[in-house]
């Protein structure tokens, strides 16, 4: 299944967090299912348990489903002084969810993440691959209405 994937990367150990993120990129549900992590690790001849550990390691990765969308809010210093917990707040209640849950539709999921670095634009948020800085609850408004827009 992750063959064409794995066919792009030279089988060395440090092509793994490429071929991670590809593979999750490549998954509608944004990540790495135990059957990857299988594949993967036979490919670069390395143990699973190694790559369940880094990608634990990392916040980017994901063991279980999340949404379409997937936002990560950063909690560092700068953003909280600049009122990310605001923009918490205002997320959790335009999407209905808490830290760590998808909404319904499978459209967001919602994280907490420590430095985005872009410190002087903060508050700041990363939704997939895309960063928004400055961020007021109004303006949160209206990325969130943008993309229900687009997703009907």
């Amino acid at each position: 299944m992750y063959k064409k994937i794995l066919e792009k990367y030279e089988p060395k150990k440090e092509n793994l967090i490429s071929i991670l993120h590809d593979v999750q990129d490549s998954n509608e549900q944004n990540y790495i299912s135990d059957d990857a992590v299988w594949e993967i690790s036979q490919y670069l001849n390395i143990t699973p348990s190694h790559i369940h550990g880094v990608i634990s390691f990392y916040s980017m990765f994901s063991f279980k489903p999340r949404g379409k969308n997937v936002i990560r809010l950063c909690e560092s210093p700068p953003c909280f002084l600049r009122g990310s917990e605001n923009i918490l707040a205002k997320l959790r209640q335009l999407l209905g969810i808490k830290i760590g849950e998808t909404t319904e539709d499978g459209l967001f999921t919602l994280e907490l993440t420590a430095c985005l670095g872009v410190c002087g634009n903060a508050p700041v948020m990363m939704i997939n691959e895309d960063v928004f800085g400055d961020l007021t609850e109004k303006r949160v408004e209206q990325i969130i209405e943008n993309i229900r827009r687009r997703a009907k």
